[in-house]
């Protein structure tokens, strides 16, 4: 060993130099320990899923979120289309029996009311899901007041178009008779329901 200040050769087992009084023996140490210690840091504490009924109650407090602009959305529409108008002129004259053509004059608008309502519906929910999703926040309003965010198998943010593709999953796991699809969320190994694993995504809690 030689000492870094004179240079002089220091024989094993010293800690000062004998020729200029410097310590030596000490930097290495310490340099090793500053390397060792952003590992220490860097270790990835194990994650907290969530489970079944956290994310059941999540679900119910954006359902109601969602079901309040739907809601006036359909009344508004209903109105627009002389919704109440045909419903007080649905039968002729005295007769009980319902004209044919009063009837197509209801169930027509009806339905294209219906079919706007439900792909008015369905964009909502996409937008909310998948922008709250994909935003710094990682969850929705609902999953926020459960302490729970949404990310990639890394514990990663999504990015919109992962969020999407976790959303238009949901489509296959409501498919799923019993809503299994749903309910595996409460006993697959890391609390996944069958979208997620379609989509590659994990519900886990804040810590």
């Amino acid at each position: 060993m030689f000492c870094t200040r004179c240079g002089q050769n220091v024989q094993e087992g010293n800690r000062f130099c004998q020729g200029c009084g410097q310590e030596v023996g000490v930097a290495a140490p310490a340099t090793q320990d500053a390397l060792a210690s952003p590992s220490v840091g860097n270790v990835s504490r194990p994650m907290s899923y969530g489970g079944f009924w956290l994310r059941f109650v999540a679900y119910l407090i954006d359902g109601a979120i969602l079901g309040i602009p739907f809601g006036l959305v359909v009344m508004v529409l209903f109105v627009m289309f002389g919704g109440f108008g045909l419903m007080m002129h649905r039968r002729v004259g005295d007769s009980h029996a319902v004209d044919p053509r009063v009837a197509a004059a209801i169930f027509g608008p009806m339905f294209l009311v219906f079919l706007l309502a439900m792909l008015f519906f369905i964009a909502l929910q996409w937008l909310y899901f998948a922008g709250m999703e994909s935003s710094e926040r990682q969850g929705t309003f609902g999953k926020a007041a459960m302490s729970l965010r949404v990310t990639d198998l890394e514990g990663r943010r999504l990015s919109f178009g992962h969020a999407t593709g976790r959303f238009f999953s949901k489509i296959i796991t409501s498919l799923i008779p019993l809503f299994i699809g749903y309910i595996m969320a409460g006993f697959t190994e890391k609390k996944q329901a069958l979208h997620d694993m379609i989509a590659g995504t994990l519900v886990v809690r804040k810590l």
